[in-house]
């Protein structure tokens, strides 16, 4: 059985405005670090990205890869979205990419805690520790990256951003 990794992180932002960043694919190079490049390959009714294709750099991983979206709303989010899973449909290095980030609001609404969870198997044999490794610093800078973009008002289909990450 695969074992996950996962993290947290608080950003000043309304779920809103957080789900907007993470549902702005072809921005991804700009701010998720290990992305240089995504494409949108289809839409569900609602506009949301059902599969994507990145190509990812993440040191010990290196891979193009489509993955397929899938939009959660969850009982008491009052009908927004609070949670993307993802999961790989076809790559050339990786065996499975299983992902999901989770958005909860805290206190009056203006922030939001984001988690990242992320399974990764290779179809190369990699030491368990490694493959640990390099999902925690997947998991780290994109949160860190999110975070970053969210907070510096950057929105769907803006580059209004004050660094690089």
């Amino acid at each position: 059985m695969a074992e996950h990794t996962s993290s947290s992180i608080t950003i000043d932002a309304a779920p809103g405005a957080v789900l907007e960043v993470i549902a702005d694919f072809p921005h991804y190079p700009e701010w998720a670090g290990e992305v240089k490049e995504a494409e949108v390959l289809g839409q569900d009714g609602q506009g949301h990205a059902e599969q994507v294709r990145l190509v990812l750099d993440a040191g010990a991983i290196k891979d193009e890869h489509t993955l397929a979206y899938e939009w959660i709303t969850g009982p008491g989010s009052g009908g927004e979205v609070d949670e993307v899973r993802w999961s790989l449909v076809k790559s050339q290095m990786l065996r499975s990419l299983d992902g999901a980030y989770r958005l909860a609001p805290l206190g009056d609404g203006s922030s939001t805690e984001v988690t990242y969870q992320l399974t990764v198997d290779v179809k190369i044999p990699l030491l368990g520790m490694i493959k640990r490794k390099a999902e925690k610093v997947i998991i780290d800078r994109a949160l860190d990256g999110l975070k970053q973009r969210v907070e510096s008002g950057a929105s769907a289909g803006g580059t209004e951003s004050g660094g690089d990450s």
